[in-house]
């Protein structure tokens, strides 16, 4: 399970006491990072941007259970002093200090127990010490989530968080990613911003997007320098990992859904209409009563807004041999029991293949079930 500590010169720790939990992460090297682009965004999200123009990262402080968000003057001062209780905890400059929240919106930090939980925490490599930071990030997840990549001679680890209000719109809901690599500044970014694009980017669990998103990428170098390529290999890899983990644990989800679009004119255009299957309220609930209604997944491919012509359209549920064919070139070749079948386990995946050009993309989310109204009809109460 080990990721984020399994990764040269990272050191964590974690605490939750009810709903609010804080989470410190030690690790000093070149620092990339990608922000919502929600209007709405948490005042730290503008600190964080604002200061990662000028410098690295040293370490991390976490909370969940108060968002920090849309608390104006106050929230920026709170996120300020956040910074400077984990440099504090870390030993570190609070400049250096990447500050996250993730919670309730409209509600004010307490800062009297963050101070507390920062001062009693202990921070280790071991495998217990990364649990505890996974879990102290937590809101309605239900399970951690980890990633680790092995390269040729280097590592990329990362935890996030993350159940509910997913739809990134550049990033996951929180997460924190290391390389043992060294990479430079410039590389570090450009392949950050690629990963994201390919992963969280592509997870929808209800449409909606946080105003708390971020990712934070450090890489620590005492691995030594490999080829960039290798490591945006593995980076990507890490975070369709923990893109995955978070799709699989949407908020009242029994199911995940893949869709696999291929045949587009370009990768953009396949990732618009996977993701836009995914996010569909129809196909969500189809899969959920394993209802085979695939008209609802042409439907939703075709309100995309991409070019492509609807005769030219294939498409299959199910993986591998076992994949069974509902339309072949605008032909309906669907058999509704085998189809009915292959949603009976708790991945559904979708094939479509446009005829158009080259361009493919995978996107992922998740049904939508009775426990999801549950979970946000009653969320503060």
């Amino acid at each position: 399970m080990k990721s984020i500590c399994g990764v040269a010169g990272v050191t964590a720790a974690g605490i939750k006491e009810g709903k609010y939990g804080l989470a410190l992460i030690k690790a000093s090297g070149n620092s990339a990072a990608v922000f919502t682009q929600n209007k709405a965004r948490a005042p730290v999200i503008d600190l964080m941007a604002e200061r990662m123009r000028k410098n690295s990262l040293e370490g991390i402080i976490a909370n969940s259970g108060c968002a920090n968000a849309y608390t104006g003057r106050r929230g920026m001062e709170d996120g300020i002093r956040m910074a400077e209780i984990g440099g504090e905890a870390l030993g570190i400059d609070p400049m250096r200090v990447g500050v996250a929240s993730t919670g309730v919106i409209g509600r004010y930090l307490n800062l009297d127990l963050i101070e507390k939980q920062a001062g009693s925490l202990t921070l280790s490599s071991s495998e217990e010490a990364e649990v505890q930071a996974a879990r102290a990030i937590m809101t309605t997840d239900l399970v951690e989530k980890h990633a680790l990549v092995q390269g040729n001679g280097f590592s990329v680890g990362g935890i996030a968080k993350g159940s509910g209000m997913i739809a990134p719109n550049m990033a996951t809901m929180l997460g924190f990613i290391y390389t043992d690599a060294e990479v430079s500044q410039n590389d570090l970014n450009a392949i950050l911003k690629r990963a994201v694009s390919r992963s969280f980017n592509r997870i929808v669990v209800d449409g909606d997007v946080s105003t708390n998103d971020c990712v934070f990428l450090t890489a620590t170098g005492e691995a030594g320098k490999v080829p960039i390529n290798e490591v945006e290999e593995s980076l990507t890899a890490a975070c369709i990992q923990l893109a995955q983990a978070i799709a699989r644990d949407g908020e009242g989800a029994t199911k995940l859904i893949e869709v696999i679009v291929s045949g587009a004119r370009t990768e953009e255009d396949a990732g618009k209409i996977a993701k836009t299957v995914v996010t569909s309220p129809l196909v969500k609930t189809a899969v959920y009563g394993q209802d085979p209604n695939w008209g609802r997944v042409v439907a939703a491919a075709g309100y995309a807004g991409v070019d492509f012509e609807i005769p030219d359209l294939s498409l299959w549920i199910g993986t591998g041999e076992g994949k069974t064919p509902l339309v072949r070139k605008g032909e309906i070749t669907a058999d509704l029991e085998a189809a009915k079948a292959a949603m009976k386990g708790d991945t559904v995946v979708f094939s479509i293949d446009l005829d158009s050009g080259e361009g493919e993309a995978t996107a992922w989310g998740c049904d939508l079930t009775e426990k999801y109204v549950e979970i946000n009809g009653k969320y503060t109460t």
